[in-house]
């Protein structure tokens, strides 16, 4: 089997991935899953697709990750294996969008505005 590429983003962290057929170890920035993501509930959010699939340990995963942050990271990560899976097995992929591994989160930081301290608020009105 071939490298396969994918493309994950969610807010400002985008991940780019390789994978290959393998022994199911998962590489994030030249550094294991355990080390870049300590917390066991990244590191499962990461795993979501693999363990909806039962290929946890199919494949080898290399990402590279930037931008974000750690929750931001994880996620954007998951959405890039589960495209790489149907890019694998197009069958899968119902199962996956059931699950909504598929769907790119929308939501985004709103930009500041001019003349307001944020996106929304306001500065306090003084009448005189």
């Amino acid at each position: 089997m071939e490298v396969i590429n994918s493309i994950g983003r969610r807010k400002a962290a985008v991940a780019r991935l390789f994978m290959s057929e393998g022994t199911g170890k998962i590489v994030i920035n030249k550094r294991e899953i355990e080390n870049y993501f300590p917390s066991s509930i990244l590191q499962f959010i990461v795993k979501q697709p693999l363990n909806t699939l039962e290929a946890v340990d199919k494949y080898d995963i290399k990402i590279n990750l930037h931008g974000g942050g750690f929750k931001g990271q994880a996620e954007a990560a998951r959405l890039a294996i589960a495209r790489a899976l149907v890019k694998v097995n197009a069958e899968d992929k119902a199962a996956l969008r059931a699950e909504g591994f598929m769907t790119r989160d929308p939501r985004v930081v709103e930009r500041k505005k001019p003349g307001q301290p944020g996106a929304r608020r306001k500065f306090q009105f003084s009448k005189r």
